[in-house]
């Protein structure tokens, strides 16, 4: 059996990063799921990213 394959053959878990509404639906139907309430640098302005990267 392929790497693959053998994985179907396992129980689902599942990291869920930002989306908390997916983690919600995922706990209603039981599937053991762990949130990680992530968010980009800056929230995603990449010129004050740049900035911040620079501070020590």
């Amino acid at each position: 059996m392929s790497k693959i394959n053998e994985l179907f053959n396992k129980d689902l878990r599942v990291i869920n990063m930002g989306l908390e509404s997916f983690y919600n639906d995922l706990k209603k139907q039981e599937i053991p799921v762990t949130h990680v309430a992530w968010k980009p640098v800056a929230g995603g302005n990449k010129k004050l990213s740049s900035l911040l990267s620079r501070l020590k």
